[in-house]
């Protein structure tokens, strides 16, 4: 996204001269023509080179430019080259003159543009008469004559001086608004227009001999010129399809490398920081592709890209690199790619409606700038690539890349290689602690906690290999992997013969797959476990993640009956109204609140009110962090029912809870079990 402005004097002054010097052009060449000898010439055929120069004008050749039709050679050229020879310069100068500015008065171009079109054309034609009546050996403002063969010769080389005037007076424009090396647009406009050029000239000076043939056989040139057409047309779409994505228009991974180092080019002779990089990747596309199909998924990710274009005002910046990764180069420093990092988010915010669905869809940036991130194309790419990763680890939105995330990321890389193989050699296995009646002191339920052994770095943190999960798709493996064994082991217990509640955690990722529902379902009937024995533990922070998917994963996990519990209660930025809007079964006090709720006078009374609140709404309140008996008592005291802390049962494997159940039943005797 371009973010500068063309030097406003330089460019000024430039259309200014051209403009001066084709006006001036205009009153020398009606001066100098000798308009008597021009009133006897051949005036049939010399009005249809006119009107179909005037035809030309109105429809030119779109040109491709590395894929996109941002050029167009006007068809005008080979009868107005015609012109020249046959009717002389004076005729030919009118005649282009009236149709530039039709042309432009259609287009409603402005009239600084059109003056300047206008202009270099004029000048053009000049070059072209001078080369031709030059090596003709003609005079300069002669009048209409008969073109033999052997003028074709000189007639090609004014055409092709025509062209090269107007591609140099046309380049000189675009060099100074986009800070481009002149040579290098140059080198680029001459390949995407030659080939069409030396057909158009050829035409041209065909149709100057054969004028003196008549109008039918310069009717006959009108199908060359509309094949010309026909072949331009096929070769833009071509070139289309080859450099843009075929679902969302945008430019494709190609472009978008050529996009880059055209910028750098910008950059380095301007010596400005940038380009910047911003690179955009979906959350949660997969569910809603598996969950909801392709074709849902697909217009998705059209309306996404319409958005970003909205944002940018243009689609000239924005590319989809394929899958659901979006990315924009931004013509600015690091603070102008932030901004513009932050537009194209806040862009995703409101709903998008596919069909009869309303789908809320979030998105992370990764951003990268030139030349602190990087010195070219790739290493540009690379680091935003980083970035990005960075910005779904931390779920930050937007991510500006870091040395320090290109060390991590390696680490991080080999490291969920490795959990990958965990999952597949028996390395991960789940424990469980104890949730405990602070009356009785039994157990009533147990949470399921994930642990992971690794053969080399010994035992490796949740909190380190859950978000690599998360972000690589491997969460859905890890849930269902714990929601299966941790049923399994309370399947063991009933058979047993004791009845507890099992906990299980769900991600901010799960928490919103659709599929999740059907994927518990099937768990429980596998086990023969009653739903309401099993309690899916979600954060506030997971809530708000997506609370339109979130509010009918929780529905449906209700309607089967299973119980849902809100963990680290108070830590998150959620209101109490989703506590309403889910209708959750159970409050977890955060440990935070907990841990010094005796010393602390603020964490008693968020604890207090917690318990209070909880007990209105009708909720079970469970405290977690106990560390001490005195703890659980005054807790206890303040009508919190069950508690979980080392001091009331660290995390132990299934075994040692079984033990302990046992030994609690063998103590309570023919007592009632503890309630539930």
């Amino acid at each position: 996204m371009d973010t500068s402005a063309a030097p406003p004097s330089l460019l000024g002054t430039y259309v200014a001269v051209v403009c001066g010097l084709g006006l001036a052009a205009i009153i020398g060449v009606v001066a100098r023509t000798s308009w008597t000898s021009v009133a006897h010439g051949a005036w049939l055929p010399i009005g249809f080179l006119a009107v179909a120069a005037l035809a030309g004008e109105m429809k030119p050749l779109l040109i491709s430019r590395s894929g996109t039709s941002s050029g167009t050679i006007s068809t005008s050229g080979p009868f107005i080259l015609a012109l020249v020879a046959v009717a002389g310069l004076g005729v030919a100068v009118l005649v282009q003159a009236f149709a530039s500015m039709a042309d432009d008065l259609i287009n409603r171009r402005t009239p600084k543009k059109s003056a300047f079109n206008t202009a270099q054309y004029i000048l053009s034609l000049l070059a072209a008469r001078a080369v031709y009546s030059g090596l003709a050996h003609l005079p300069f403002f002669g009048g209409p004559m008969t073109v033999e063969v052997h003028h074709l010769g000189p007639l090609l080389a004014g055409g092709i001086a025509m062209v090269v005037v107007n591609l140099l007076l046309v380049t000189a424009v675009v060099s100074i608004a986009t800070s481009q090396p002149l040579l290098t647009i140059l080198r680029e406009d001459a390949r995407f227009h030659a080939a069409t050029q030396v057909v158009l000239l050829c035409i041209g000076a065909v149709a100057a001999v054969v004028v003196k043939d008549g109008v039918a056989v310069l009717v006959l040139l009108g199908a060359p010129v509309i094949a010309v057409h026909w072949t331009t047309a096929a070769a833009i779409r071509h070139a289309h399809a080859a450099s843009h994505d075929s679902l969302t228009g945008l430019k494709n991974r190609d472009r978008l490398h050529t996009q880059l180092e055209h910028a750098f080019v910008t950059a380095h002779r301007a010596a400005s920081s940038g380009p910047g990089l911003v690179l955009i990747d979906l959350d949660h596309f997969k569910d809603i592709n598996d969950t909801l199909g392709h074709a849902v998924g697909d217009r998705l990710l059209q309306q996404v890209a319409e958005r970003l274009v909205h944002a940018l005002g243009d689609d000239e910046f924005a590319s989809r690199l394929g899958g659901d990764e979006f990315a924009v180069v931004v013509d600015g420093d690091l603070a102008a790619t932030q901004t513009v990092a932050q537009a194209l988010l806040a862009s995703l915010e409101a709903p998008m409606r596919v069909g009869e669905v309303e789908l809320l869809v979030r998105a992370s940036a990764g951003v990268a700038v030139a030349p602190e991130h990087g010195d070219d194309a790739e290493l540009l790419m690379k680091n935003a690539d980083i970035a990005l990763y960075q910005a779904k680890l931390d779920r930050d939105g937007i991510s500006t890349y870091s040395p320090e995330y290109d060390v991590n990321t390696l680490e991080r890389l080999q490291l969920l290689a490795d959990l990958r193989t965990a999952l597949d050699t028996g390395q991960l296995a789940v424990e469980y602690q104890p949730q405990v009646n602070l009356t009785s002191r039994r157990i009533v339920g147990v949470e399921a906690l994930i642990r992971w052994q690794h053969p080399v770095r010994g035992s490796v943190p949740p909190d380190t290999f859950i978000p690599l999960a998360e972000n690589s798709g491997l969460i859905a493996e890890l849930t269902a992997f714990v929601l299966d064994t941790a049923l399994g082991h309370l399947a063991a217990l009933r058979a047993a013969g004791h009845e507890l509640r099992m906990a299980v955690n769900l991600s901010a990722r799960h928490l919103s797959d659709l599929a999740l529902p059907s994927q518990v379902a099937e768990a429980l009937m596998t086990h023969g476990i009653p739903p309401a024995l099993l309690v899916l533990e979600v954060t506030e922070t997971g809530i708000l993640t997506d609370p339109a998917r979130v509010d009918v994963v929780i529905g449906t996990l209700r309607d089967l009956g299973v119980a849902i519990a809100v963990d680290d209660y108070g830590t998150g930025n959620a209101s109490l109204s989703y506590l309403k809007r889910l209708e959750v079964d159970e409050l977890k006090i955060d440990k935070s609140f907990v841990i010094d709720m005796r010393r602390d006078k603020h964490d008693f009374i968020i604890v207090r009110s917690t318990i209070a609140l909880a007990l209105d709404l009708g909720l079970r309140v469970i405290a977690e962090g106990i560390e001490d008996e005195a703890t659980a008592t005054a807790l206890r005291e303040l009508g919190c029912d069950v508690g979980q802390g080392y001091h009331l049962g660290r995390p132990t494997t299934p075994d040692q809870i079984l033990l302990r159940l046992d030994g609690e039943r063998r103590l309570a005797g023919p007592r009632r079990t503890a309630k539930l």
